[in-house]
């Protein structure tokens, strides 16, 4: 059984693939060629918004979206201490902090209610994380970000095609950063990203900035990075978008189907009213975590947890950032996540062998279980 189902899907879209990848060959412009142009444009139309960029993966489109911002030295961000550690990486790059604000226990995502009391006269800006596939709460974000006059970037790695009260993940805030990572519900065959926005000006510096800080060529206007996006990466999403709307049903349908199947006492993800999940992960929680995913590993059931540690307990940041604070609803999630299996071409009897699976080990244990 495999933890994500790639091969599947590239056997449904191997005809088409070959024929994209042959005309990338044949023209040769293997970085920011014309499929480049034409998936920005599928991407904005998809997501909502006037403006996609593709750039080389979700990491730079998060270090694009606050160089354009203006992040810098001695400035603070805003985000959740419950992500990859790229979420938190891109701020210090730039010299700023990561202000971390912990989590709503039941979606894993930050608590909105608790962002005001971390603004201070250095915050810049606001990086909410849409975890697991499901958007944070932006209505309550973006209020109040307007407010305090802030700029809200959303870290959409985990959440492109998601919906928000009906509108897309990525066209939700200020500028919305996504990643094309292969395991993500829209993926290329190696690192890729976009970010999306409606402001033309922030279009126009994150365009010179994926390119070195180039208004045209040999001319910079700014400093930037070589974040560019290469064709072939183009090539392979543009077929991938193409059946990707039939995937997140897939993808929804696998869920129900957890939903229906999993052990009463397992704590299954919480979607809020107005959302609608992709379900990057499909994340229970268990006590004895590790214990659980071992016996599980023996049983021949794949997982994997999202993530084992909060960033301000990565070691790094606890070096770069001394006084920073505890989180114990994030410490407590990280011990307790576990992600089972999830992709589009998850059959019922895989789901049916991977419940019977965990409900043994949890019946097997009874002090394995709790629920967060």
């Amino acid at each position: 059984m495999q933890f994500i189902d790639l091969k599947t899907q590239s056997n449904r879209i191997e005809a088409r693939l070959l024929e994209r990848f042959k005309t990338v060959l044949s023209h040769g412009a293997y970085i920011m060629g014309p499929e480049i142009t034409e998936l920005e444009q599928a991407l904005a139309q998809f997501v909502g918004v006037e403006f996609a960029l593709g750039v080389a993966s979700g990491t730079d489109a998060l270090l694009i979206a606050l160089m354009a911002l203006g992040i810098g030295a001695g400035d603070e961000v805003i985000t959740t201490p419950f992500s990859f550690f790229a979420t938190a990486e891109a701020i210090a790059l730039l010299g700023a902090k990561p202000v971390f604000v912990d989590i709503d226990p039941n979606t894993y995502n930050i608590d909105a209610s608790s962002i005001e009391s971390a603004i201070t006269s250095q915050t810049k800006a606001i990086m909410p994380v849409s975890l697991y596939g499901q958007c944070a709460d932006f209505n309550e974000i973006n209020a109040l970000a307007v407010a305090y006059g802030l700029p809200v970037i959303e870290d959409a790695a985990q959440s492109f095609g998601a919906t928000y009260q009906g509108k897309r993940s990525g066209g939700l805030t200020t500028i919305g950063c996504t990643s094309f990572f292969p395991s993500k519900p829209l993926g290329c065959y190696g690192d890729g990203g976009a970010c999306f926005t409606n402001d033309a000006a922030l279009a126009t510096r994150m365009n010179e900035i994926r390119t070195h800080g180039q208004s045209k060529r040999y001319y910079h206007t700014r400093l930037g990075i070589n974040g560019r996006m290469d064709t072939l990466q183009a090539a392979v999403l543009l077929e991938k978008l193409a059946i990707f709307s039939e995937e997140v049903e897939l993808r929804q349908a696998a869920a129900a189907r957890y939903d229906a199947l999993l052990p009463p006492i397992v704590k299954k993800p919480t979607i809020l009213s107005g959302n609608m999940s992709v379900y990057a992960q499909y994340t229970i929680a268990v006590e004895d975590r590790d214990s659980v995913q071992q016996q599980l590993q023996a049983k021949g059931i794949p997982t994997a947890i999202h993530y084992p540690l909060g960033l301000h307990e990565q070691p790094i940041l606890k070096e770069l950032y001394p006084d920073a604070l505890s989180f114990p609803k994030t410490e407590r999630a990280a011990r307790q996540v576990l992600s089972l299996p999830m992709h589009p071409y998850l059959t019922l009897s895989e789901q049916q062998a991977i419940c019977i699976a965990l409900d043994q080990v949890l019946t097997s244990d009874a002090t394995a279980v709790g629920i967060l």
